[in-house]
């Protein structure tokens, strides 16, 4: 695939390569795919422009699952169709399941391991900080928002209140934070009625 041509103009060029690249992008999730996706489809691939991404990703974060698999799907059924999604799905979860399985007999065998567990706890702070990384790297669409800048960080502050510091529900949090912004949001884009 030409890396001149501009994002969103490429596509993949059969099931076999969406299985295969999203096999690439599953394997290197270390801590979570959420971190790659984006530099991989967008800039890399050229699958989505920004924009496109950025709303598939919002649709793919309020689906159940795992957002990136969610994901995996909404751009396999847009290329493929049905056969689309269940490949790049197959690509996501095939071999990652056989890494993991392999890891959990190791990790059965060594967990008792200080040197295991003080490296496991490392994994963990790595992991954060790569989601972290994602998020800012998201945030630029922040700029295009229909919403001003300081509802949209009102709105994040609210979200990590409530799931971070009061622990609840992400459900509920979806629904009500992410409810009041898309009712702030269509306000917003509604057309002004007609002069009477």
């Amino acid at each position: 695939m030409s890396s001149s041509l501009p994002p969103g103009c490429a596509r993949p060029l059969s099931l076999a390569d969406l299985f295969l690249s999203f096999t690439v992008l599953a394997l290197q999730g270390f801590g979570g795919v959420a971190a790659v996706v984006q530099r991989e489809l967008v800039e890399r691939k050229g699958w989505l422009t920004q924009d496109e991404f950025i709303e598939d990703w919002a649709v793919a974060q309020i689906m159940p699952g795992p957002n990136v698999v969610n994901l995996s799907l909404i751009i396999g059924g847009r290329y493929f169709g049905l056969a689309g999604s269940l490949a790049a799905l197959a690509g996501m979860v095939t071999l990652p399941l056989v890494v993991i399985l392999l890891l959990a007999l190791l990790h059965e065998r060594y967990a008792g391991n200080p040197a295991v567990a003080g490296a496991l706890r490392g994994m963990a702070a790595v992991s954060a900080g790569m989601m972290g990384a994602a998020g800012l790297r998201l945030s630029v669409a922040l700029r295009a928002s229909a919403l001003p800048l300081p509802w949209c960080l009102a709105l994040c502050a609210a979200a990590f209140v409530l799931v971070a510091w009061l622990h609840v529900a992400l459900v509920f949090v979806l629904a009500g934070v992410g409810g009041l912004g898309c009712v702030l949001a269509y306000a917003r884009l509604r057309p002004a009625p007609p002069p009477a």
